[in-house]
């Protein structure tokens, strides 16, 4: 199995759209493209919708060291809003310990605006992931 595979199971995020484009040690890029579906009553891309890409990345950054690793708190700001195309994110670990982890997100549109930034701290257990950790 690969970390891929396995974030398949986060049902919620396959659902929204999300995709999973890479992972690499401490490091992911997600895409979700816009749909109606995403859409709030302003007509523009929902605050939910864009928290779940870039928890995406977050849970695939923070989880290549194949531990599993859960949030435990979350941070979000909107700078730009978005109504089509798509919407990336790019998850790079700062801090990389047993117990915890930190991550930075950066939401961008297609043209590289800065739409958004997520920061997340993970909690590590002892629970080994199905697959091997990426180097």
């Amino acid at each position: 199995m690969t970390i891929q595979e396995f974030l398949q199971g986060d049902r919620f995020a396959l659902l929204a759209g999300v995709e999973l484009l890479e992972v690499g040690n401490g490091y992911a890029r997600a895409r979700m493209e816009i749909k109606p579906m995403h859409l709030n009553g302003g007509g523009v891309c929902q605050g939910g919708a864009i928290f779940t890409l870039a928890d995406l990345a977050f849970a695939a950054a923070t989880n290549s060291h194949a531990r599993l690793t859960f949030s435990i708190t979350s941070n979000i700001n909107f700078f730009k809003s978005e109504s089509h195309g798509f919407l990336y994110a790019k998850a790079r670990e700062v801090f990389n310990h047993k117990r915890l982890a930190n991550c930075e997100v950066q939401i961008t549109n297609e043209a590289g605006e800065l739409i958004a930034t997520f920061n997340g701290t993970g909690y590590r257990k002892d629970t080994a992931l199905p697959f091997e950790a990426i180097e």
